[in-house]
């Protein structure tokens, strides 16, 4: 196991709930109802894509489709940087990486502009060699691109690599960039089978150990 590479939102730092409030104030202020089900939708969507999701269903005037999805960033950046959290074992198992010398990359389907908040407000960016962002790629997870980019970053073969990560999106972009993933689900998801498409599944990333990474990668 030479790198580990990390999805962001829900997975190193709480923050999906910012992210809906974030949505609900900003698309409600432009006359958009939202409704759950079709918020459910968009929760794996990049910022764009959920922007314009939202354009085609209630359309609004007197904004651009960039100003409001900008508004979105910067409300999300302002929560991040005063009130997020990190999830558990989330320093533990960085810090055990940095001295077993394994690279550490994060790809994320978040705006770049993001990243170096959530790294700065968890205190890890020194932690990470590279991190990508759906917006530098022509498509977001559950495409594999955000993946192959990072691993380039990082000088880094998938078959050296796992990745953590929490979403069915994220496990689906990381395998078909031929890494194997590792599950970390919600804890009101984690019995869900759709993610018994990831090798392996743990309950949060403190009960990571390396004997589970190397046999992963041993695995055909």
């Amino acid at each position: 196991m030479q790198a580990v590479i990390f999805d962001m939102d829900g997975l190193l730092i709480d923050s999906e709930p910012f992210w809906k409030q974030a949505e609900h104030e900003v698309f409600s202020s432009v006359g958009v109802e939202l409704t759950e089900d079709l918020t459910a939708l968009t929760a794996a969507m990049t910022t764009r894509e959920v922007t314009e999701f939202w354009y085609a269903k209630q359309p609004w005037q007197d904004a651009s489709l960039e100003e409001v999805e900008n508004s979105v960033v910067e409300r999300v950046k302002y929560l991040i940087e005063t009130q997020g959290q990190a999830m558990q074992g989330v320093h533990d198992l960085l810090d055990s990486l940095q001295q077993a010398k394994v690279k550490i990359g994060l790809a994320t389907n978040s705006p770049k502009g993001i990243i170096p908040s959530v790294l700065q407000r968890l205190n890890i960016a020194d932690y990470f060699m590279a991190y990508s962002s759906a917006e530098e790629v022509s498509k977001g997870k559950p495409a594999p691109d955000v993946y192959q980019l990072t691993l380039e970053k990082l000088g880094i073969e998938a078959h050296q690599c796992i990745a953590f990560e929490d979403s069915l999106g994220g496990i689906k972009a990381a395998l078909a960039a031929g890494i194997k993933a590792i599950a970390v689900p919600h804890a009101n998801e984690f019995e869900h089978e759709k993610f018994d498409l990831a090798p392996y599944k743990l309950r949060n990333l403190s009960e990571f150990r390396y004997q589970i990474g190397n046999a992963l990668l041993s695995q055909p």
